[in-house]
């Protein structure tokens, strides 16, 4: 409950104690009353009732964690136990199942074998807010139907919030929490990390596609399998009053006051972070693309026009690579899934 009064209370705190610019700090307090409601409309359904946990995940900086919410936890009661193996036993118990399909193949009969409970699946959500605030709670209602749907333990995770917080606090928050759910997810939360898939919704999906990227370059955490982006900017080398509108966008932007807050994260940098991939997505090579990617996109957002042209991108180098190599072992399938007039977040409006 104090986690969650202190995200509520974070505009005022950093308004008054974080040493930002005059703009930043009057525009945080007309944040204030919005993220009041916000965070109220959003969390409050969830006092009584929880289908989560709530966990604190240490990130590298020391005595500092990011708060998380566990569904299908195994306190929760929702949830049958699971046999938890090490990642050697998982190894041999493959190894042994090659053998018994060999064995089977060549003396034309099935072994019967008794039943093994599996390691859920392991999916990692981020939410959005334009880096400068929002709770994992926002996304309650989609994780509690992925955690029903799939069985998965889903992990809903926050971050650190610009303009006290600018590139790279909220990425490597983000990363951070992956490793360690890679490392500990099996022995806390009889989750399989080798299973792993991640989402966001906005800037939440920036933040996945980001840390997937990292997390995919270091030796035995490169498991994940698939990565679903909602309405996510992946292109920050421009400010948001700078991007192309698409058609049926309204002539005036009625956020227009707090764009320089939602430029904060990337803006403070962008000298020298303007050639950065793991802050601007849309400039991953194909060949270093970390996993299999849905783009959900409505065509009411100005972030409409950099995830089709990445998607295009994308789609089009693995189609020449396919067809050079006559193979997608090492390719990845990039679809978009759009949405005619819709808006950006309208997702959030949505009633659970």
């Amino acid at each position: 409950m104090i986690s969650l009064l202190l995200f509520v209370l974070h505009p005022l705190i950093d308004a008054y104690y974080a040493s930002l610019p005059f703009h930043y700090r009057c525009r945080m307090l007309l944040l204030l009353p919005f993220t009041f409601i916000s965070y109220t409309w959003k969390s409050l359904p969830y006092r009584v009732n929880r289908p989560f946990v709530v966990y604190h995940i240490p990130t590298r900086r020391p005595g500092e964690t990011v708060r998380a919410l566990i569904y299908n936890h195994p306190n929760t009661g929702q949830r049958a136990p699971v046999k938890r193996l090490s990642r050697e036993e998982r190894l041999r118990e493959r190894q042994d199942e090659l053998i018994r399909a060999e064995i089977s193949n060549r003396l034309s009969f099935t072994p019967q074998r008794a039943p093994v409970e599996r390691l859920r699946p392991l999916h990692v959500d981020i939410h959005g807010g334009g880096f400068i605030g929002g709770i994992p709670e926002y996304d309650a209602p989609f994780c509690t139907q992925v955690a029903k749907t799939t069985g998965a333990v889903v992990v809903s995770l926050t971050y650190r919030f610009a303009p006290r917080y600018p590139y790279p606090a909220a990425h490597d928050d983000v990363e951070d929490a992956i490793l360690w759910l890679v490392d500990n997810a099996e022995e806390l939360f009889g989750a399989d990390p080798e299973f792993l898939t991640l989402s966001g919704s906005s800037v939440g999906g920036t933040l996945a596609l980001g840390a997937a990227l990292n997390v995919m370059k270091i030796e035995g955490y490169d498991w994940i399998k698939g990565i679903v982006t909602f309405y996510s900017p992946v292109d920050l080398r421009l400010p948001p009053q700078d991007k192309r509108k698409p058609p049926g966008f309204p002539s005036i932007d009625l956020s227009w006051p707090l764009f320089p807050l939602f430029d904060a994260y990337a803006g403070l940098g962008r000298v020298h972070n303007n050639e950065d991939p793991r802050l601007h997505p849309t400039l991953i090579p194909s060949q270093d693309w970390p996993a299999d990617t849905l783009f959900v996109i409505p065509t009411r957002d100005i972030l409409l026009y950099e995830q089709l042209e990445l998607v295009e991108r994308l789609q089009k180098d693995y189609e020449i690579s396919d067809r050079d190599r006559k193979a997608t072992s090492h390719t990845k399938q990039i679809e978009k899934l759009m949405f005619e007039g819709q808006w950006h977040g309208w997702l959030d409006c949505m009633s659970d």
